[in-house]
């Protein structure tokens, strides 16, 4: 599954990729389409092609502990402003790098490294809300009608660079861009005013605390300070951040006390965090953050445990998290999961069914427990699991794989093949699409019903269009 893939790759990869693909994308003629300004459309177009280009790009947490949580998180603010033109959209990239961003469009990026390192769910809101006001005000569509020589294309390339952060990602995209362009790469300090001062309109609408705003940009600042580099990804691409933070801190002071005094419950994100570094953060430093014995801290160290490969003391902290809180379906689902990879199926059936029937929009827990009904030889059952899955993550590489193995020992040969064409379509691997795709086109040639081979088809053709422009 998406949320398993571990090997990160870099934003540099998407850059090189931008680098060549956009100016054949967005070819010099629509450069004219500038002077007529940028419409809605327009900023829709750009952020679905940069949404694709990421997915196709980068690893994506699907988990839908996370995901869910994030997706809720836009949601609330999103209840909060003027109506807009755009649907929203919340995608978690798995990335260390303390950044998030938004494009136009309304498609939403945060980063691993982000969540992992603030402290409470207001400082998220508050860098979200942040960026959901550059979107409805419409800065990127404003700053490409001022300079009217630039393209969508270059435009992409500069989000791209921001995205990056750093001196790498922005020296690759003003190389690719010219001096110039390259302006392009932050907003102005009137931009960063207006977005802080609407995004905390925002936040206080949907009823956060306002503080969260500050204390996120006080604990990335700290972070920056104390590992010994430069301010972090996200900062660096929102200037003057010192002299913001205490314009910030004034407004606050302004607002009643009961607004200012709001207290926000943060368990889901506590949650989340202790899942992104189990899964994900150094294993020494997990593990000191998990020596509580409560049910989630003891989930946590198995779970780091388990991928240093102390499997004995692994089974020992799941047994400890199952007995203090046996009614949490995360606990239940990651001790399924562990006892699946174990190969002990007997136990990971019973402790996913429950993690199921407690949560049934868990699709990872479906997943797996799929996968046990798939390798004790029950795929007439698993079948609708990986069904069940793939309603949620239809682009998700892993369940498609896994589904494909479970259909051929089914004997359902073609929708088996299809599943591996899709595997290898989301997983970018072009030569094993195209393999993959022909064995499905002959064996759909043969049967009456071709519906779910021209899914694929045009599933197929969008991909290698991008392909073909690479």
């Amino acid at each position: 599954m998406t949320f398993a893939r571990f090997a990160v790759r870099r934003w540099t990869a998407l850059l090189v990729m931008l680098t060549f693909m956009l100016p054949q994308c967005f070819p010099a003629s629509a450069q004219a389409f500038f002077f007529g300004g940028v419409s809605i459309k327009d900023e829709q177009e750009m952020g679905r092609k940069f949404d694709v280009m990421v997915r196709s790009s980068l690893p994506v947490v699907e988990d839908p502990e996370v995901s869910q949580y994030v997706k809720n998180l836009l949601e609330r603010l999103v209840k909060a402003l003027p109506p807009q033109p755009f649907r929203f959209k919340a995608t978690v990239v798995l990335h260390n790098s303390l950044n998030a961003f938004a494009v136009p469009g309304g498609y939403v990026f945060v980063f691993t490294g982000m969540i992992m390192n603030l402290e409470r769910e207001e400082e998220l809101a508050g860098v979200l809300a942040h960026e959901l006001a550059h979107v409805t005000q419409r800065h990127v569509a404003a700053r490409l009608e001022r300079a009217q020589y630039l393209t969508v294309g270059s435009l992409l390339l500069a989000i791209a660079g921001v995205a990056a952060g750093g001196p790498g990602g922005g020296a690759l995209a003003m190389g690719a861009m010219g001096a110039g362009q390259s302006a392009m790469l932050n907003y102005s300090r009137v931009d960063e005013t207006e977005a802080d001062h609407l995004g905390l309109q925002y936040m206080i609408a949907a009823g956060y605390p306002p503080a969260g705003m500050v204390g996120g940009f006080k604990v990335l600042r700290q972070k920056s300070w104390m590992s010994g580099t430069s301010i972090p990804a996200y900062l660096s691409t929102h200037p003057a951040i010192g002299d913001r933070v205490n314009g910030l801190q004034a407004r606050i002071q302004t607002l009643p006390a009961p607004v200012r005094n709001r207290k926000q419950d943060n368990k889901r994100f506590t949650r989340v965090k202790t899942l992104l570094w189990a899964r994900y953060g150094d294993e020494q430093a997990a593990l000191q953050r998990f020596s509580g014995r409560d049910g989630l801290s003891a989930m946590g160290r198995g779970i780091v445990l388990a991928r240093q490969n102390r499997i004995n003391e692994a089974g020992a902290a799941f047994d400890q998290a199952l007995a203090a809180a046996p009614g949490d379906s995360l606990v239940l689902r990651e001790a399924g999961a562990f006892h699946y990879r174990k190969g002990d199926m007997s136990r990971a059936d019973g402790l996913l069914r429950q993690a199921m029937r407690l949560d049934p929009r868990d699709y990872m827990a479906s997943f797996f427990y799929a996968r046990m009904l798939d390798e004790t030889g029950r795929q007439a059952q698993a079948d609708k699991y990986y069904a069940e899955v793939l309603r949620y993550v239809p682009e998700d590489a892993e369940v498609h794989e896994s589904y494909a193995r479970s259909l051929g020992k089914a004997g359902k040969t073609l929708d088996a093949y299809i599943h591996m064409t899709y595997s290898a379509l989301y997983s970018n691997n072009k030569k094993q699409t195209e393999r993959f795709f022909k064995q499905a086109r002959a064996l759909a040639d043969r049967s009456p019903d071709r519906r779910r081979f021209q899914r694929l088809e045009a599933a197929y053709k969008e991909r290698k269009e991008i392909w073909e422009k690479h």
